[in-house]
């Protein structure tokens, strides 16, 4: 059994092989929980979406090409994660406020966006940082026994890293996403 303790104070420091097989690792594991602000100020309880499937997708930042065209691809495909009876929850470094800011300049989003200032959460998820200063984007897709399903890293690509999700989710729940 890992020590969560000593992998979370040394997933910042690994190559990005290495960061990947410690995230996938969590695989089997229950999900951590985590209480953070959403986009809105409200406190939001990783608990409340106990008992169902849900994608929480780490990224890296607000207002950077990629990781906008993530949220927008998670937007346009929030159809087809509901009808699967899937919730979606985005997370990044920012504050609530830039949250809020990035969401309304991008359109709206139909689901929260968590403020993880500190990447404390990040840290609970193995979310490594590449070379230091580049936070990586993952992904994860936990059950309604709040386990962990299957874990993705995507630095590029964010329509196929959606694509893969939903293929995943289809297969787990039996789907014909």
């Amino acid at each position: 059994m890992m020590y969560m303790k000593e992998v979370i104070l040394t997933a910042d420091k690994l190559t990005e092989s290495e960061a990947k097989r410690m995230s996938k690792n969590l695989i089997g594991e229950l999900a951590p929980d985590f209480t953070v602000k959403d986009d809105e100020g409200n406190v939001f309880d990783s608990k409340s979406l106990d008992g169902s499937w849900r994608i929480l997708f780490f990224y890296a930042k607000n207002g950077s090409p990629t990781c906008k065209r993530g949220c927008l691809t998670f937007k346009e495909q929030y159809d087809l994660f509901v009808s699967a009876g899937c919730q979606v929850v985005g997370i990044g470094e920012g504050t609530s406020e830039s949250h809020a800011k990035f969401k309304k300049e991008i359109g709206g989003l139909p689901f929260p966006l968590l403020a993880d200032s500190e990447r404390e959460v990040a840290g609970k998820y193995l979310v490594p940082v590449h070379l230091g200063m580049f936070p990586a984007k993952s992904s994860f897709l936990i059950g309604p026994d709040n386990r962990i399903h299957h874990v993705y890293d995507w630095l590029f690509r964010p329509r196929r890293h959606v694509a893969q999700i939903l293929k995943s989710l289809s297969s787990v729940t039996g789907g014909s996403n």
